[in-house]
């Protein structure tokens, strides 16, 4: 099982970006998948969780509105659109898969960085 995630960048305040996890050696119609995120100096946190099958798709407060999590079954592959950032979006972005409790598989993370 391999997760890829990729997108990150240097982007300005108020700009767009977007993440994606290209997922291999695991089927997403049976697997729940999330993205986190951990800032420097702090704890890691959620972002997004879709549920299996993609019926429901919870969001951290900090992030609703702004964040939009969706999936490519096709290409089994994650994405997270990120608009109106801000400089506490800053943070090391992660894709994880697993059963929503268990996050087994984890991608290497990409770095986002908010700055003006």
């Amino acid at each position: 099982v391999q997760l890829q995630a990729s997108g990150g960048g240097l982007v300005q305040p108020g700009g767009s970006l977007r993440l994606s996890c290209a997922v291999s050696g695991l089927s997403l119609d049976y697997h729940a998948v999330a993205w986190f995120r951990q800032a420097p100096g702090k704890e890691r946190e959620g972002v997004a969780c879709m549920s299996s099958g993609g019926g429901s798709t919870d969001y951290a407060d900090s992030v609703k509105g702004r964040f939009t999590m969706s999936r490519d079954y096709a290409k089994n592959t994650l994405y997270l659109q990120m608009n109106s950032l801000k400089p506490e979006d800053t943070a090391v972005y992660y894709c994880a898969a697993g059963d929503s409790t268990v996050w087994s598989y984890w991608g290497q993370g990409t770095e986002v960085t908010v700055s003006s």
